[in-house]
């Protein structure tokens, strides 16, 4: 058992820095076994807290300290004290320059974090605190400097040397090359980057909206430089999309991104040099399927965007996190809403959040949006930050609207330019443009907890009155036991008998109204909202656009359901009414199991869903959304007490009907959008998206129906089609039917052929870890065996281990509780090699409250076998204190 406990860092407790680094100045000595790091600082006592000097208090880990001097004087070491995560010593003035050299082993890191070896590439990744692996410094978001650096590497071996900025200068002295990178703009430490690599690259070029020429260049290693085209083809999109949606042009000669195969994280904003997770970056058509290819894109985007929302301005500590990702991700959904269908990225992005970050609300990790404490700021990239930290922006854009929401962005810019700030300041930028006092509105990053909304209504036919009471909560959560209300935008329709959008008056609004659309600002516990003027009693369409993070409780029947489905305006909850139809007739079947009565399954989906195939109004990005499947993961999140088992056999029974009900007109539909993809060049674009979407959810359900023309032809479809997209969904549906024999041979023929690409092997174990029919155990552990896997790519280990553990949920959850064991041995194997993803892959196991008494023995169980590690990183010490607390 660990006996020393973390030291834990709370918000109130945030005073400003004693010193400030004016200007950093490093040089890298790069070799194979090991590096060289020479630091010039020059600092000054903090002009904000006083002429006294106390002692300076420098960050460092893992690092050898070789020399150390200050304005010149070496230091020996009865002036200075180090130990294992810090350096201190005693400055004599208020201005001054200290000088380092350290000693590191980049090709040992096997935690990914400040310097370390991606295959043969040296590379870094230093947010959140990975700079303090690289030299003693002040590594903390609101101390930022001026950075000039220096890379000197074997020509041969690293023929290409990479910083933040401008180059400057570069030279070669016998076998050894160097070139110097200046960044004229300050920037905390956790923006820079090194690279250095034996690199290809595609380059091209931006014109600014000022008419300025900016060089864009993509490096990866030769093998992939023909995967390049589509991410840059989008940095040039989001480019122009982010100076013409908020008038932000970028700042330096030259954008690099570079492409590693180890990286922790997607991707990540270093000024003037994005280092990219591999897979965020390469794709082509053979390769790559439309959602990675939607996934490039928005990536890019995100990591550009962080340019101004991140980088230009940053925040002042690392609680507020969400005030550059929870924005950004807000500025990135939108983009690909423009760039796609804006119904369906809201439908993707509402979904992702009411599946993972409902789940995080809701478990004993559940933190506000700006959490008050950490003890390992790395287990806080959390789908509430981001996510819900961008339902909160996206709230904000709804309150104000679109005009006076860029009026806001821009103050904000304006204002802290070149600042380190808290997400008080960006609010307040909101509440300067708008007049309105958003006091209430800041609860959302104060309060944990997914609120919930229970709507009641009465109409009274001769006062033509309608009436809408709305009552939120919002549940207990870890150190928040009590709530207080929301400021909470309900977007919201009225529908008459006809399917038709009624004219009606909201009382009182002072906001102005359109007839088929309001918005309510709700921001009392029980509020009444009074409609005048409704000729007939109305079908209210509620939260449309899912307009806010919250849970929607209204007693709509299926007729109800039925009858949006059809006629709401909103795609989006042309959608929602799908799923919520789904989920009764789910629940009734689960209940017919569990009392093991006859199964009967209510007709009315089908008939739902055939109408939405016979729709010709409807695109095919919104039809294959609204036929989709409620996911397991989503319908266990609904239950008070997980039943896995029986959900998911009520669930497979229910598809099947719906299978049989539409075996004719899903039948027609593939054969036709097949025949069309076979005579259209593939391009990922909206359109062809949504008919390649619509095909593989029609074979999904085809397939379920055992016959032998069905499997034909989805084998058919995998050795014929010319893009990866309808490749692997016909592999997806072979793997998860009981055509075992075709799904080894494609298998087997998918492997073979793609054995050299370490990406589009990471899509093969996947699709067979995540099959309920072929993912046993025994055959996942038999993956982790394959030569293509390695446990210290955090890439294998998502493939694996992570779609496993998350959408294999029946043979995780098996009844013996072998899915635990093996959880838990991953999850030690990884602690010891890299912390951050075994904080981040335990986390099926940190739910275990929420399922029946057994498996919560179980669970519980390899949780404290965890805990008495010996030797637990403090990324997942955190975890499980928090876990089992």
């Amino acid at each position: 058992m660990r006996t020393e406990q973390p030291k834990l860092i709370r918000l109130v407790d945030y005073q400003q820095p004693d010193y400030l680094i004016d200007e950093t100045h490093l040089t890298f000595e790069l070799y194979e076994d090991y590096a060289l790091v020479h630091a010039h600082l020059v600092m000054q006592r903090n002009p904000a807290l006083g002429c006294d000097l106390p002692r300076l208090v420098l960050d460092g880990v893992e690092l050898q300290l070789l020399h150390l001097a200050m304005d010149d004087q070496v230091l020996t070491a009865a002036d200075y004290q180090v130990d294992a995560e810090q350096l201190s010593l005693q400055p004599l003035r208020p201005s001054f320059t200290l000088d380092s050299t350290v000693r590191i082993e980049p090709q040992n890191n096997t935690a990914l974090e400040g310097l370390y070896k991606s295959g043969e590439m040296f590379c870094t990744q230093c947010e959140a605190q990975g700079f303090r692996k690289i030299t003693y410094y002040l590594d903390r978001p609101d101390v930022m400097s001026s950075f000039t650096t220096t890379v000197i590497a074997e020509k041969q071996r690293y023929p290409i040397l990479l910083s933040n900025g401008n180059l400057i200068e570069e030279g070669v002295e016998d076998k050894r090359h160097w070139a110097t990178w200046q960044d004229p703009h300050k920037k905390p430490a956790y923006l820079f980057a090194v690279v250095a690599g034996d690199l290809w690259s595609v380059e091209d070029s931006f014109t600014t909206m000022n008419g300025r020429e900016v060089t864009l260049r993509i490096f990866v290693e030769p093998e992939n430089i023909d995967k390049c085209q589509h991410a840059m083809n989008s940095l040039k999109k989001c480019m122009r999309w982010d100076e013409e949606q908020y008038g932000r042009e970028y700042d330096l000669d030259i954008f690099m991104i570079v492409a590693v195969n180890d990286f922790n994280m997607g991707a990540m904003e270093n000024k003037g040099l994005n280092i990219f997770n591999s897979s965020c970056v390469l794709a082509k058509p053979e390769t790559s399927t439309d959602a990675i290819f939607q996934r490039i894109e928005s990536i890019v985007a995100h990591e550009y965007f962080h340019n101004w929302s991140g980088n230009r301005v940053t925040c002042r500590d690392w609680f507020q996190l969400s005030l550059k990702e929870g924005f950004t991700v807000f500025r990135d959904s939108e983009f690909s809403a423009d760039m796609n269908s804006r119904t369906v990225k809201r439908i993707e992005d509402a979904t992702f959040l009411r599946t993972h970050q409902f789940a995080e609300d809701a478990g004993p990790l559940a933190h506000p949006v700006r959490p008050p404490e950490y003890m390992e700021i790395s287990n806080f990239y959390t789908w509430t930050i981001y996510e819900k930290g961008a339902e909160v922006v996206r709230m904000l854009h709804t309150l104000l609207g679109p005009e006076r929401f860029r009026q806001g962005s821009d103050l904000y810019f304006e204002r802290h330019d070149g600042q380190a700030v808290t997400c008080d300041d960006f609010v307040a930028a909101m509440e300067s443009v708008s007049g309105m006092d958003l006091t209430q509105f800041k609860r959302w990053y104060s309060q944990a907890g997914t609120p919930v909304l229970r709507v009641t209504d009465e109409y009274d036919a001769e006062r033509q009155l309608y009436h809408i009471d709305i009552a939120q909560s919002c549940p207990a959560t870890p150190g928040q036991a009590n709530k207080q209300p929301f400021v909470i935008p309900v977007a919201m329709g009225l529908l008459g008998a006809e399917g038709q959008a009624l004219s009606a008056r909201l009382q009182d609004a002072e906001q102005c109204v359109t007839q088929d659309n309001w918005v309510l600002t709700l921001n009392q516990a029980q509020q009444r909202f009074t409609f005048t003027e409704v000729s007939e009693r109305p079908l209210p369409s509620l939260l449309r656009g899912f307009s806010a993070p919250v849970k929607l409780h209204y007693d709509y029947s299926r007729e109800q359901l039925a009858f949006l489905l059809q006629h709401d305006s909103d795609g989006f909850n042309r959608w929602e009414a799908a799923q919520q139809l789904a989920v009764q007739v789910i629940e009734e079947v689960c209940e017919q199991l569990r009392t093991h009565a006859p199964v009967q399954v209510d007709g009315c989906l089908a008939q739902s869903f055939a109408a939405v195939l016979n729709n010709p109004h409807l695109d095919t990005a919104l039809q294959a959304e609204i036929i989709s499947f409620p996911s397991l993961a989503y319908l266990l999140e609904l239950q008070e007490q997980a039943d896995v088992q029986l959900t998911d056999k009520a669930r497979e029974a229910v598809r099947l009907y719906l299978a049989e009900q539409l075996a004719e007109p899903l039948q027609a539909l593939y054969n036709r959008l097949r025949e069309q993809a076979k005579q259209t060049q593939y391009r990922p674009e909206a359109e062809q998206i949504g008919n390649r979407r619509l095909q593989a959810m029609a074979l999904s359900y085809l397939t379920l129906l055992q016959r032998d023309d069905i499997v034909a032809a989805t084998v058919a479809q995998f050795e014929q089609a010319d893009n990866m997209t309808e490749r692997l969904s016909a592999l997806s549906c072979l793997v998860n039917s009981t055509a075992q024999s075709q799904a080894q041979a494609a298998l087997v023929q998918f492997a073979e052929e793609f054995a050299h690409d370490p990406l589009v092997m990471d899509q093969w174990f996947s699709v067979q870890a995540a099959s309920s029919v072929l993912g046993e155990l025994a055959h996942v552990r038999q993956l982790m065996q394959h030569p293509s896997f390695s446990i210290k790519n955090p890439n294998k280990v998502r493939a694996v281990i992570g779609a496993f553990t998350q959408h294999n949920l029946p043979q995780f959850h098996a009844e013996d509780g072998s899915g635990y064991v093996f959880l838990a041995e991953q999850v030690a194997a990884l602690d010891a090699l890299n912390p951050q993803m075994s904080a981040r892959i335990i986390t099926p196991l940190t739910r275990w409250q929420r399922y029946t008494p057994a498996q919560q023995a179980l669970m519980r169980a390899q949780l404290e076998q965890l805990q008495a590690l010996p030797k637990l990183s403090k990324d997942l010490y955190e975890v499980l204190e928090r876990t089992l607390a």
